[in-house]
C-alpha cells in the first residue's frame, strides 16, 4: 500500500477543480494506493519538465503528477489538464 503526501501546489490546484473532478481524483487515488499500475490509471513516466516523475490519468484530460519518495510513499506534485501540465 502506498501513502500519499500532497504538495502545496497539488492542494491549491485540487481546491480549484470542479467537485466532480475532485471526486475523480479521490477515486483514482484510492485505486493508486492499492494498485498503482492498474491499467485505467495509465501510470507512466512523463517527458519534459516532469521527467523522472510519474503521471496517472484521472479523467480524459486531467492528469496527476507524482514522485515516488520511497517504495511506499508518493509525493503528489500537481493536478491539471494535460495541455497545462506539458506546455
Amino acid at each position: 500500500m502506498i501513502a500519499t503526501i500532497p504538495h502545496r501546489t497539488f492542494k491549491k490546484k485540487f481546491k480549484k477543480l470542479k467537485r466532480s473532478e475532485q471526486q475523480a481524483v479521490e477515486e483514482r487515488l484510492l485505486l493508486f494506493v492499492v494498485y498503482p499500475f492498474a491499467p485505467i490509471l495509465n501510470n507512466h513516466a512523463p517527458h519534459g519538465k516532469y521527467m523522472g516523475k510519474g503521471s496517472i490519468n484521472i479523467t480524459g484530460d486531467l492528469r496527476l503528477i507524482f514522485e515516488m519518495i520511497t517504495e511506499n510513499i508518493a509525493y503528489l506534485i500537481d493536478v491539471d489538464t494535460h495541455p497545462k501540465l506539458y506546455t
